[in-house]
C-alpha cells in the first residue's frame, strides 16, 4: 500500500511522552535520592534498588533471542546505495532448563543509554529493569508447534517498551517477535552500532514502511518454521528453534503507530490470522481501505472511534469477529510498560500521586498491568489457539475499568 508521511493531531512520539514527565516532576540525581540531608555523610547511602517488572503469569519459564536481519527486496534510500532495509528483531518463547542462561535486560546497553539520556533520565541508566527473559534457552516443546505473535512499536520508541506483554505472551507458550523499526527507534546491532530516531528528518518511517517490516517478519518466521535461520550473521538460535514456529497460526499486534501498522500489515497479508491495535489512531494516507474479515480488536485511550474519524472509518470496515474496549483513565502510554515503571520512577523522584497521573492517567498502575497482561492474551487464544473463554464476552468485574464500545 502506497502511503504519504504520517500525519497526528496529537504527538505521539516517546521524546514528547518523557518529556511530560519531566515536567511533571523534574528529576534529581539519584546520588541525591539515595543520600537524604539527614544521613550520616560518612556513611555510604544505600544504592537504588533496580527497577522491576512484572513477573508473567504463564506455567512456563521464557527464553530469548536477538536476530540479525536485512530485507533484500527493500533498498535502504536512507544508507545509500548497495544498502537495504536492516533490522533487529527478538523472539521470545516458552523455555526450558533457563537455570544455565542470562536473563536479557530491558534494552542493549547502548541503546539503552541513548534512549534515557534522550528522554532527560540518564541517572536511570544503572537501575534500568531486568526482563523474565532467559538468552538463548532452550525451546520448550509439546509436540505442538507454536503460535506466533509479531509486535510493532510505537514513534520514537523501542521493541522492548511492551514487555509485559510480550513476556506474558511468551509464557502461556506464545512464540513472539517483536521487531526494531529501524529509523524511529532506539537499538543496538551486533557490531555495536546503536540506532536512534532521526529526529531531524520528517518521519522517515511510515505506518506503510512498519508494516512492510511485520511483513518481511513473517517471511523470516516462516523460514524459521522450515528450519532455516534468517539471521543474516548465521549466529547461533537456542536448541529446539528450529521448526518450532506454526506458520499456519500468526498474528500481529502494535501500540500507537505500531497499532496502525498492524492494522495495514493485516488488511494486506492474510497469514496475520487475528491483529490488535493498542490505541492506534489509524492515520494514514491514503487512508486505510478495503473490507477485513478476519478478527481485530482495539483497545483504545486517547484515540478512540468517537475522537478520531480515521478509527471510526477503518472499524466500519471490519467485517468479521470484533471488538474494541476501552480502560477508564487510560493516556496514551497506558497500554504498555509505563504503568510498571512509572510509578516506581516517580517514588525515585519523589513526585505527587497528581504529577504521575499526569503522566501515565488515573487507571490504577496495578490494574493498567493485568489488563494489558489478560486481554491480548485472552484475544490471541480466541483466534489462534480456538480457547474460548468468557473475558471478552462482556464486561468482568475482575477489570471494572474496561469498558466494551458498542
Amino acid at each position: 500500500m502506497a502511503v504519504s508521511p504520517f500525519t497526528a493531531h496529537r504527538s505521539l512520539t516517546r521524546r514528547r511522552m518523557l518529556g511530560a514527565a519531566l515536567a511533571a516532576g523534574a528529576a534529581v540525581p539519584l546520588a541525591a535520592i539515595a543520600s537524604p540531608a539527614w544521613a550520616d555523610p560518612d556513611r555510604p547511602a544505600p544504592a537504588p534498588e533496580r527497577l522491576t517488572l512484572p513477573v508473567p503469569n504463564g506455567p512456563h519459564p521464557v527464553g530469548t533471542v536477538p536476530l540479525h536481519l536485512v530485507d533484500r527486496s527493500r533498498p535502504d534510500d536512507i544508507a545509500g546505495p548497495g544498502h537495504f532495509r536492516e533490522l533487529m528483531a527478538t523472539v521470545w518463547y516458552p523455555a526450558r532448563d533457563v537455570e544455565h542462561y542470562p536473563v536479557a535486560p530491558w534494552m542493549p546497553a547502548g541503546a539503552l543509554q541513548a534512549f534515557l539520556t534522550d528522554a532527560g533520565f540518564s541517572d536511570l541508566v544503572p537501575l534500568a529493569p531486568l526482563t523474565a527473559g532467559h538468552v538463548g534457552a532452550p525451546v520448550r516443546r509439546s509436540g505442538r508447534r507454536l503460535p506466533v505473535v509479531v509486535f510493532s512499536h510505537g514513534a520514537h520508541s523501542h521493541q522492548g517498551d511492551h514487555t509485559v506483554m510480550v513476556q506474558e505472551l511468551a509464557s502461556h507458550g506464545y512464540a513472539v517477535v517483536t521487531v526494531a523499526h529501524q529509523y524511529d527507534t532506539y537499538t543496538e546491532f551486533p557490531d555495536g552500532r546503536v540506532a536512534v530516531p532521526l529526529y531531524d528528518r520528517k518521519t522517515p518511517t511510515l505506518p506503510g514502511d512498519f508494516a512492510a517490516d511485520l511483513r518481511f517478519v513473517l517471511d523470516c518466521v516462516e523460514q524459521l518454521a522450515a528450519g532455516c535461520n534468517p539471521d543474516v550473521d548465521q549466529r547461533e538460535l537456542p536448541a529446539g528453534l528450529l521448526g518450532s514456529l506454526d506458520p499456519r497460526r500468526m498474528g500481529a499486534f502494535g501500540w500507537s503507530k505500531g497499532g496502525t501498522a498492524t492494522a495495514c500489515a493485516t488488511l494486506s497479508d492474510d497469514r496475520i490470522r487475528a491483529g490488535l491495535s493498542l490505541d492506534g489512531p489509524m492515520q494514514m494516507n491514503p487512508p486505510l481501505a478495503g473490507d477485513l474479515d478476519r478478527p481485530f480488536m482495539m483497545m483504545s485511550a486517547e484515540y478512540t472511534r468517537a475522537t478520531d474519524a480515521e478509527a471510526a472509518a477503518f472499524w466500519s470496515h471490519l467485517r468479521g469477529w470484533r471488538l474494541n474496549i476501552q480502560a477508564q483513565g487510560a493516556v496514551h502510554i497506558s497500554y504498555g510498560d509505563n504503568e510498571a515503571l512509572f510509578p516506581q520512577v516517580a517514588k525515585l523522584f519523589g513526585w505527587s500521586r497528581q504529577q504521575l497521573q499526569g503522566v501515565i492517567g488515573t487507571l490504577d498502575p496495578d490494574q493498567a498491568v493485568k489488563i494489558q497482561q489478560a486481554y491480548p492474551l485472552a484475544f490471541f487464544d480466541e483466534h489462534l489457539r480456538h480457547r474460548r473463554g468468557h473475558l471478552l464476552d462482556r464486561p468482568s468485574p475482575a477489570f471494572p475499568a474496561v469498558t466494551f464500545l458498542p
